[in-house]
């Protein structure tokens, strides 16, 4: 058995139900640290008349092979993992689309640095995560000052190892995400840009095909998205409450996560698919596609599941 397939299984069988339901149906789901479950049960809408698992996984990378594997039900991601996936032919389907905050996406750079816009980065060292939001926007960036991925030293880290690099000033820039931002920016970082006008903002939920074929587990997972939106719509009103609970499960300062809910480019909601969804992929693809990043050109359009779409948006207009 791979490393990969015993943290899956130990996550599995680690992972708690939110409700232990007397039904038939059992809805395999991942999140990740901090994620839907915990904002489900603050928003009061886990009494779900089936048993949900919970496995966290620390990336949408992780979440799609997951469901490839056939352990998994339902996922989110950028939009990107589907796309690297779709060279494959992965078994996923993208059924729904989470809009959300592009202002934690940020490029930072040290408070005294002299890089005052992207043109500025040209011979730069600047930190990425490769194949990820900030691989892309950093891309965009670049192209609206004329300049390439080779006008620059990409220096591909994790997070953490990026953080750490960061502090060091082994790096004159770092594009990164979520609440390594207003942590760095508390240490002395300045925010050079955030993605937006970059990033669409749109996050994907997945789901596995077979899943999808199964009318009872079809329909719970229908009612699950619609709990989740409603739960993110629970989080308009209750900011505090919130990343109180966040900043307690992920053992970061509260004033860290408080700093990302309060600024956010729009507030969270989960949508039926759009064509402008589909677009939005698309052009990310082309953008990996014409930077090298991917090997060949990627059609996105199969990998969305327009049919579950259309009944997801028939729920969640009738549960408005």
């Amino acid at each position: 058995m791979s490393l990969y397939r015993r943290a899956l299984l130990g996550a599995m069988l680690a992972a708690p139900a939110i409700v232990r339901a007397a039904s038939p149906v059992t809805l395999r789901m991942t999140q990740f640290k901090a994620g839907d479950a915990m904002v489900l049960r603050l928003a009061g809408q886990a009494d779900t008349p089936y048993r949900v698992e919970w496995s966290e996984f620390a990336s949408g990378n992780q979440m799609l092979e997951a469901i490839n594997a056939g352990a998994i039900d339902l996922a989110y991601s950028s939009e990107i993992p589907p796309i690297f996936a779709a060279l494959t032919d992965a078994q996923v389907k993208v059924i729904g689309v989470i809009r959300g905050d592009v202002n934690e996406q940020t490029v930072l750079v040290p408070a005294g640095s002299t890089i005052k816009g992207f043109a500025d980065l040209k011979g730069k060292r600047v930190g990425y995560v490769r194949a990820t939001t900030t691989h892309y926007y950093l891309l965009r960036m670049l192209a609206s000052v004329g300049l390439s991925w080779s006008d620059i030293t990409p220096v591909n880290l994790s997070p953490s190892d990026g953080a750490a690099a960061f502090r060091s000033g082994a790096l004159d820039a770092w594009a990164i995400y979520g609440y390594s931002v207003p942590l760095a920016v508390h240490g002395g970082a300045r925010v050079l840009a955030t993605a937006k006008g970059f990033l669409s903002g749109n996050y994907l939920n997945l789901g596995r095909p077979g899943a999808l074929a199964e009318p009872d587990r079809r329909a719970a997972m229908i009612d699950l998205l619609g709990r989740i939106a409603r739960a993110y719509a629970w989080i308009d009103d209750h900011h505090a409450e919130y990343a109180k609970a966040q900043a307690t499960a992920l053992n970061v300062p509260e004033d860290a996560i408080r700093s990302l809910v309060d600024n956010v480019s729009q507030p969270r909601r989960l949508t039926a698919p759009l064509d402008a969804d589909v677009a939005s992929q698309q052009l990310v693809a082309d953008t990996f596609s014409k930077a090298g990043v991917l090997p060949r050109p990627v059609d996105v359009t199969p990998l969305w599941d327009r049919t579950f779409g259309a009944e997801l948006g028939a729920h969640l207009q009738k549960a408005a």
